[in-house]
């Protein structure tokens, strides 16, 4: 099956979308088959197969050649068969089965003492008594007609992945490199933070000590400590590493929506400890701001594989 490689805005890879839809015809040996897939979201792989109780020996193969192309997603198949061309149909009487029926009405007919006459159309309609035998049929041959449809209609199903996909890439990177941004105005803050801290300790001890001479040396140790206890420098390291990784799945051919979650997980964490330690109305600001363009690449990562 040859898919064309999408790229995305920037010439990288995308990911694929877990949602899609495929459609496929085939026909030979008196028989046309039509065979549509599509897929939804799902957390795991799930291949759901609907087909004639006749052909269910393809079930097994079918879902095999998807869990081949696909990693994720609920995926629906529905197989439709057509003969294309009259079948001789021969009809065979069971004859011990009927010489049977008409024995055991005749002793039922005596045990009542009532007259019996046979009644060829009314044995003939007895259960099993004509049996409709259809041709012979070769499976393996028949099967050679559905794979055709069945690549088929994976190919149009990768191929409305990929677009689907690609345009779920550009949303997504285009958001991690606003959060990129934001992260860079945090830092850029923390050490203001510290200075901010240090000027308000000044200016209350000076009130409360008046003209007294302020001990430097404990004070320099008080907003040391502060330093220390607002300091988010391995919050803002793991958030560029967590965000680094996420750019980085993209340039992959894997299955990337589940490392995705949980490097927004991740994520999540780093940003609110650094609103619990910041104490700072700027970067609190921007956290609001972080957390809810999370919760927007969450959402789209949702629908990846």
């Amino acid at each position: 099956m040859n898919i064309p490689v999408i790229k995305g805005v920037t010439g990288q890879n995308v990911a694929n979308s877990m949602t899609g839809y495929g459609r496929g015809e085939a026909g030979g040996h008196g028989y046309q088959f039509t065979l549509e897939m599509k897929a939804v979201n799902h957390r795991f792989l799930e291949v759901i197969v609907r087909l004639p109780k006749i052909y269910g020996i393809f079930e097994d193969r079918i879902r095999k050649i998807i869990q081949q192309n696909v990693r994720r997603g609920r995926i629906e198949i529905y197989l439709n068969i057509k003969e294309t061309q009259e079948k001789k149909r021969l009809v065979k009487v069971d004859k011990d089965l009927v010489l049977s029926y008409d024995k055991t009405l005749k002793e039922l007919a005596a045990t009542l003492n009532t007259a019996y006459e046979a009644d060829i159309y009314r044995l003939a309609s007895l259960p099993e008594v004509l049996v409709v035998e259809e041709p012979d049929m070769d499976l393996e041959l028949m099967w050679e007609v559905c794979s055709q449809a069945l690549s088929q209609a994976l190919e149009g199903f990768a191929v409305m992945r990929r677009l689907e996909g690609s345009k779920l890439t550009e949303d997504i990177l285009g958001r991690l490199d606003l959060l990129s941004a934001e992260i860079a105005k945090i830092a850029a803050r923390s050490d203001q933070v510290v200075l901010d801290y240090q000027k308000r300790l000044q200016e209350r001890l000076q009130i409360l000590v008046g003209e007294t001479i302020l001990d430097e040396a404990r004070m320099a140790n008080e907003v040391a400590i502060f330093a220390d206890r607002a300091s988010i420098t391995e919050e803002l390291v793991r958030l560029d590493s967590h965000l680094l990784q996420s750019r980085a799945a993209f340039e992959t051919d894997e299955a990337i929506g589940r490392k995705l979650d949980f490097m927004i997980q991740e994520m999540n964490r780093e940003i609110n400890t650094i609103g619990s330690k910041a104490n700072d109305l700027v970067i609190s600001q921007i956290v609001v701001f972080l957390k809810s363009e999370l919760e927007k690449v969450r959402e789209q990562i949702q629908n990846i594989e």
